[in-house]
């Protein structure tokens, strides 16, 4: 298999940089029921006490609250659409199961913690977690996509994506529109 090298990476990094500031339609939808399982539906429902409804997010999260439930920091995942088409060198490489994707900045200086998001009929909050991206991003895209992602001169472009609480819940579907509010 054909990863993305360091240098196509960073050959890529001003147009990703470039991605609009204020709003973008949302593309490939998707929740995660359980463990390397992908579901692509053309809606989903946001709930802020369950997540992204059917999504494992309940029973499996990756970070906990203290007492032992999961955090609501890492609800949904949005993904600069820029930085899939970077990796993706081939056609059949796994979705990487952010929430969503759109030509969006995600970078800590278009979107910091606390900035609110409108999403289809959902209110987004952004978290201060940042996405490192799992071992598993490095497995399927190469280990030069991982090291590119959480390269400390990387950190506030936040290219392995945008973590955020749901404020509202709602519909997303693909095509609605994800605005800064």
């Amino acid at each position: 298999m054909s990863f993305a090298t360091k240098q196509m990476l960073d050959a890529a990094l001003p147009h990703i940089l470039e991605a609009p500031k204020e709003a973008s339609v949302v593309e490939n939808l998707c929740f995660r029921p359980a463990f390397n399982e992908r579901e692509f539906p053309q809606s989903i429902t946001l709930m802020p006490d369950e997540g992204i409804v059917g999504d494992r997010w309940t029973k499996f999260p990756w970070m906990t609250l203290e007492n032992g439930d999961p955090d609501p920091a890492i609800q949904v995942s949005i993904l600069n659409i820029r930085v899939w088409q970077a990796v993706k060198t081939q056609p059949d490489f796994i979705h990487p199961g952010d929430t969503f994707m759109a030509d969006f900045d995600t970078s800590e200086a278009n979107c910091p913690k606390g900035t609110r998001l409108s999403v289809g009929t959902a209110i987004l909050n952004v978290s201060g977690v940042f996405n490192e991206g799992c071992v598993k991003w490095q497995a399927r895209y190469g280990k030069d996509a991982g090291e590119w992602l959480s390269a400390p001169e990387h950190r506030k472009y936040r290219l392995r994506g945008l973590l955020c609480s749901i404020e509202q819940g709602g519909t997303i579907s693909n095509g609605d529109v994800v605005r800064k509010l």
